[in-house]
Formats: C-alpha cells, sequence, structure tokens
C-alpha cells in the first residue's frame, strides 16, 4: 500500500495584520510551503489587492484608463469604486503625485489625499512610494502620522531609508512596514535584520523581495521567494519568517507585450487580453512559490487570481 510521506518543517511564518474592523487582513502563519496542505499548516489566504493612483494614471493603457474614467481623477472616489464593485482584500493606493519625476508635490498634500482615502473606506490600505528613496522618507514618514490609528502598510522601506520609515511607520504610530529588497536572499535578509535591529518586531514587517514580469528575469524571483521559504521553514531562519508580498502590476504593465498598441503589432491581438494574461501568469508564479499577496491592476486578473488561490485552498 502506499504511503503518502509528510514534509515537515520547524520554522514558521509569523502573521501580520493589516487594516482595522471587520475588513482586515492578516498575512503569513503557514509552518509548510505555500497551497502545501497535505503537508501541514498553510496559514491565512492569499490576499490579492487593486491598485489604484492618487492622480490620473496617464501612462495606464486606454482600456484600463476607460474602466475607470469616472472616477480616476479623484482618489476617494476611486477607492469607492473599487471597494463597491470589486471588493479586493486590499487597495494599494500609488503616491504618484509626490514624485520628484512627476508633478513633485509637497509630501504633505499626498499625505492628506491618503489620509482621505483611508477615512472613505473599510477595505484595508497599502500605501506606495514614488521609488525615489529621498522623498519617499519624508512622505512616508508624513502618511503614517496623517494615517494614525489606520493600520496601514507602507510599501517600502529599503536600506537607504529604513530607519526613518520603519521608525516612522512602525514605532511612533503603530502601522506596518513592508522591507525591500532586489531579488537575492542576502539582501532580504540583510533589510530584515536591519529593520529588526531598529526594535521592530516581525510581526510588524513584510517583505518585498522584488518583482519581475514573467519572462523578464522572472526565474530569478521565483527561485528567490523559493530560496527565501525554504531558509525560513526548513532552516528555521526567524529573519525571514515573515509574510511577502509582490507588487505584480507595478512591472507587468510596462513591458512590451502589455503596451505595445494593436496597431502596431496586430498579429499580437487585444492588448487589453495581453495585459490580463500577463498579469495572471506572473501572480500565479509568485503566489505559488510563497508569496502571500499580490498587487494586481485590472478587475479581471483579480477575479482570475481569486478563484486560483480559491481552488487551491479548497
Amino acid at each position: 500500500m502506499f504511503k503518502k510521506t509528510v514534509q515537515k518543517f520547524s520554522g514558521k511564518i509569523c502573521e501580520v495584520e493589516i487594516g482595522t474592523g471587520e475588513k482586515a487582513i492578516k498575512l503569513g502563519g503557514e509552518s509548510t510551503l505555500a497551497f502545501h496542505s497535505f503537508d501541514g499548516n498553510v496559514g491565512n489566504a492569499p490576499k490579492v489587492g487593486l491598485e489604484i493612483s492618487d492622480v490620473y494614471p496617464e501612462e495606464w493603457i486606454e482600456s484600463l484608463k476607460a474602466l475607470y474614467s469616472d472616477v480616476s481623477k479623484d482618489p476617494v472616489a476611486w477607492a469607492k469604486f473599487v471597494e463597491e464593485k470589486y471588493s479586493p482584500d486590499f487597495i494599494c493606493l500609488k503616491l504618484d503625485s509626490a514624485d520628484p519625476n512627476g508633478l513633485n508635490k509637497p509630501v504633505e498634500e499626498s499625505a492628506k489625499a491618503a489620509k482621505a482615502v483611508a477615512e472613505a473606506i473599510k477595505t484595508p490600505l497599502v500605501i506606495a512610494g514614488t521609488g525615489n528613496h529621498d522623498k519617499d522618507a519624508k512622505l512616508f514618514e508624513k502618511v503614517a502620522q496623517e494615517l494614525d490609528g489606520h493600520n496601514v502598510l507602507l510599501l517600502a522601506a529599503v536600506e537607504d531609508n529604513y530607519k526613518t520609515i520603519a521608525a516612522a511607520g512602525t514605532m511612533a504610530y503603530n502601522h506596518k512596514v513592508a522591507a525591500e529588497s532586489s531579488v537575492d536572499i542576502n539582501l532580504a535578509k540583510q533589510i530584515n535584520i536591519l529593520v529588526n535591529q531598529l526594535g521592530v518586531p516581525n510581526e510588524k514587517i513584510v517583505d518585498n523581495i522584488g518583482s519581475a514580469a514573467a519572462g523578464y528575469g522572472y526565474e530569478y524571483v521565483i527561485s528567490t521567494l523559493d530560496r527565501v521559504r525554504l531558509a525560513a521553514l526548513g532552516q528555521n531562519d526567524k529573519t525571514l519568517q515573515v509574510p511577502i508580498i509582490t507588487p505584480v502590476s507595478f512591472d507587468t504593465w510596462k513591458v512590451k507585450e502589455t503596451v505595445e498598441l494593436e496597431s502596431d503589432s496586430p498579429q499580437w491581438g487585444c492588448q487589453e487580453d495581453r495585459g490580463i494574461a500577463m498579469e495572471i501568469a506572473t501572480a500565479t508564479g509568485v503566489l505559488a512559490s510563497g508569496s502571500n499577496a499580490v498587487i494586481l491592476r485590472h478587475p479581471k486578473s483579480v477575479e482570475t487570481i481569486r478563484t486560483f488561490v480559491n481552488e487551491l485552498i479548497g
């Protein structure tokens, strides 16, 4: 008779809660590999979030802009529309208005926009910065203050600014912080250790180990996710025992396959369908390799990934 072996791990991923009230979500909690319920406790189901911006998204493809045409010039209206129509597990508000290469609005103004969104919805918020490390340090410090009590996730702190963001976000105002590294297990360990040394426990940290669109160095993302999870669970490496969030949409909607117009490459088919397919392909891979949350941009992607997760967790 066949006897199935069970792979047991000594480590466990800690739980991190984002948001408040009945819609608050928990990430992590697993003591086995993603979706391996036959081996042990898979923890909280992976969460799926939808990206919006605090300014009109000029660079988005036309079909996406059309989808949100009535609300995309007002982040509060946009957030409420997304919450009511698509019910994502969380909303990722990207503060593009503060980008030094764009509108370069004062951090106070962008933070007040984020506060207005937080007060208008019940869905948990992930607040994404500009990618400019100096500006993000100032931005997140102000956002943490303005959103006091909303328990948001600040995406993200890097080695250049983690002291300011982690201290303001988690210690002064009791939010959660995403520690970002660049697709390397040693860099992921390093940023977590630095944040821990500030006095921030794992229960307030989520990792963003980096991302890429499928086909664009994607194998490095998947192999790094695998290595991080095996180290955290199999080697009981406490510095890596935190949930992981992957901002899939930040990469997938920038590559040639999603930005190429149908008129320029008719043989490639519908541009919107290409974008959705790229987003889904990327998200399924990172979730299967251990990511606890993904950020997506198209509602059809959210619907498909939600079904994918539900089918696998049974």
